[in-house]
């Protein structure tokens, strides 16, 4: 008999082939998966959705909408090859995608973030070595730590001063360059992370054991050090809180781009479609809402039409 687990690993497969990145909806279906089985449930419908929903409910209604649309694309999957699957409705669980607010870094705010996480605690001092170093680095290039997690010793270019990102959004590969002392502080922690370890690492990123660092792990430490410098309330039980978040980095460093584009006086419509290429996104479009995002960036983007109106006698 083909179990929903079976299924489940068929279906992760098959996506996984086709370029997606499915950290968080893996980690969802194992758990409505697991769920069903623990339940004796064979068929996947509304009403076990409806049953996980409100044994596991503490989420708010959002991240439960978000969950529903993963559930029903496995749903989708499975009807194809039974039909005694059925699809949950779309407006099961009412909630549209909201953007959270970006929370935008000042330059003494990163110098602080950086300067904590060298002071980790760590057996060997590879812990305290990792964390500055990724912070900075997303800081200073705009990658998505996932992106950055991903790296490899090799894909850093000396030569050429670039850096290959080779696990985008969607499987979408590209080149982004590197200012000197960027490059030059990659280098340095590779060495002295090799050192440390006592032979070379493949993965750029490791743990204290030598091991890739994973997403959670680079997440709770990004918490820890926030706590420590005021940013996020301590928190018991190794809990993260809430406030700025890592993800914040990446924003703070295209808002920055932007603002420094209109100050300089370039043509921000021209130079978006670079930023776009650069940051890695699908479309323009997830670069312009920066625009609506954070005021200051409206506001000059205001005034900038305001002063072409006038030179045009408008």
């Amino acid at each position: 008999m083909i179990t929903l687990e079976m299924e489940l690993e068929r279906y992760l497969e098959v996506r996984r082939g086709l370029g997606y990145s499915l950290r968080t909806s893996e980690r969802v279906l194992r758990r409505f998966v697991g769920f069903a089985s623990a339940h004796r449930k064979r068929y996947v419908n509304a009403e076990l959705f409806l049953a996980w929903r409100a044994e596991f409910g503490a989420a708010n209604r959002h991240t439960w909408a978000n969950r529903l649309g993963m559930v029903r694309q496995f749903a989708l999957w499975l009807t194809s090859i039974n039909p005694k699957h059925q699809v949950p409705t779309k407006g099961l669980v009412p909630g549209a995608y909201r953007r959270a607010r970006p929370y935008i870094y000042s330059d003494r705010e990163v110098a602080l973030i950086v300067a904590e996480a060298a002071r980790l605690p760590s057996p060997n001092g590879l812990r305290s070595l990792t964390y500055p170093t990724l912070f900075g680095l997303v800081a200073v290039t705009g990658l998505r730590v996932s992106e950055a997690l991903a790296l490899q010793t090799g894909d850093i270019e000396v030569q050429s001063r670039t850096l290959t990102i080779r696990c985008g959004k969607l499987g979408k590969a590209r080149l982004i360059p590197l200012a000197k002392s960027t490059l030059n502080k990659l280098v340095a922690y590779a060495a002295m992370r090799d050192r440390l370890l006592g032979y070379p690492s493949k993965p750029l990123f490791v743990s204290d054991g030598g091991q890739k660092l994973g997403d959670c792990t680079a997440r709770y430490n990004f918490a820890v050090v926030c706590q420590r410098i005021g940013m996020r309330p301590e928190q018991r039980f190794n809990k993260h809180g809430r406030g700025p978040r890592i993800h914040d980095l990446r924003h703070t460093f295209a808002v920055r781009t932007l603002i420094d584009w209109y100050r300089v006086g370039k043509e921000v419509d021209r130079e978006m479609l670079k930023l776009s290429t650069y940051l890695g996104h699908s479309e323009p479009a997830h670069t312009y809402w920066y625009m609506e995002a954070v005021p200051e960036l409206l506001d000059l983007a205001v005034r900038r039409a305001s002063r072409a109106r006038q030179q045009e006698g408008v």
